[in-house]
């Protein structure tokens, strides 16, 4: 595999852009979605576990090689025109185009989490953000006097005025997907469940009552906690830069055992402080009977993280109200 990216390298170093036509051509040929670079990603799963670190990285200096040789040469190509244009003072030519908008950057830490999780061999799923009790709960191993039960902390909505018919809720997280997905698939699973989440807290700069998750789950013989302190870790690498100061410690979730949370070190103009980024643990067997999954024979891991975090450690951002209030002076920053 080592073999293989050096070798892509060599090929996007040699290959010759002198005109539009061939940037396009270049771009096809490494960048595009079916293009060369991103068909190596999809070759991830086949690298060893004690070598995914090693290759992810070079894999992502091949991507940036292309990807600079490409804006370079837009750019040269760009300053060529317009130098074109200066000697002709042909006013018929297309203005240069203004801004039409942007991807908005919660959007754009998501698409970019589920292209990491993606290269590491998992899949997407989906779910109703409309749970009932069991799913959202019960099928979790939240016990009925669980505090994230109170009316203070999730929003219940009556579907029927009938007692007897249970409440529904607004999902407090995106768990209910990985129910959903046991219950219909069987073992192996490897997804990973993006969307939004509803908790009733006080908006704050750190807190909102709606927020964006990814929670993942891997189930399969013998899975390990190795494993999946080896994912966060590549995640959080892949993500922030293999430089990146992060920390695993024990942590407790009723749907883990044991469970952990991950923290990154966060250092903006105030100073630096750790930012916890994600919880996650070994599936509890109590889960896997809920799905009716053997847990004798099955182990798992899951892990779950807050877009919206990762979002404002991303991008340097100490306010998490900014992200929902639209003002198109800060959106504009994100265009890309």
């Amino acid at each position: 595999m080592k073999n293989k990216i050096e070798s892509l390298k060599e090929d996007i170093k040699n290959f010759e852009i002198s005109d539009e036509k061939e940037l396009e051509a270049f771009r096809l040929e490494f960048l595009s979605r079916n293009g060369r670079v991103q068909k190596m990603f999809g070759m991830m799963g086949e690298v060893p576990n004690n070598e995914k670190a090693e290759v992810g990285k070079a894999m992502n200096e091949a991507k940036n090689l292309a990807q600079k040789k490409f804006d370079d040469k837009k750019e040269e190509l760009n300053s060529e025109a317009e130098v074109s244009f200066a000697a002709t003072d042909d006013i018929s030519l297309p203005v240069e185009p203004s801004y039409t908008g942007s991807y908005h950057p919660l959007t754009q830490a998501l698409n970019e989490i589920k292209q990491i999780f993606l290269r590491l061999g998992f899949n997407i799923a989906d779910g109703p953000e409309l749970e009932d009790d069991f799913h959202n709960f019960t099928a979790l191993n939240f016990p009925p006097d669980h505090p994230a039960r109170d009316m203070q902390d999730t929003f219940f909505v009556r579907k029927s005025d009938d007692p007897k018919k249970e409440d529904h809720v607004l999902r407090t997280h995106t768990s209910p997907v990985q129910i959903r997905l046991m219950k219909e698939q069987k073992p192996p699973v490897r997804s990973i469940m993006p969307g939004r989440v509803f908790r009733n807290e006080a908006v704050t700069a750190k807190s909102y009552f709606q927020f964006n998750q990814v929670e993942g789950l891997y189930v399969n013989e013998r899975v390990t906690l190795g494993e999946l302190i080896e994912t966060l870790v590549m995640f959080a690498k892949l993500m922030y830069g293999s430089d990146v100061k992060y920390r695993v410690r024990p942590s407790f979730f009723p749907f883990t055992e044991p469970s952990l949370e991950m923290d990154v070190w966060w250092q903006s103009d105030k100073g630096g402080q750790w930012l916890e980024i994600l919880g996650a643990g070994m599936v509890d067997p109590n889960v896997f009977k809920a799905v009716d999954i053997d847990p004798e024979k099955y182990t798992g891991f899951a892990f779950g993280m807050g877009v919206d975090r990762i979002a404002m450690l991303r991008y340097g951002i100490d306010d998490i109200r900014v992200l929902y209030d639209n003002d198109i002076r800060f959106l504009e920053q994100f265009n890309s």
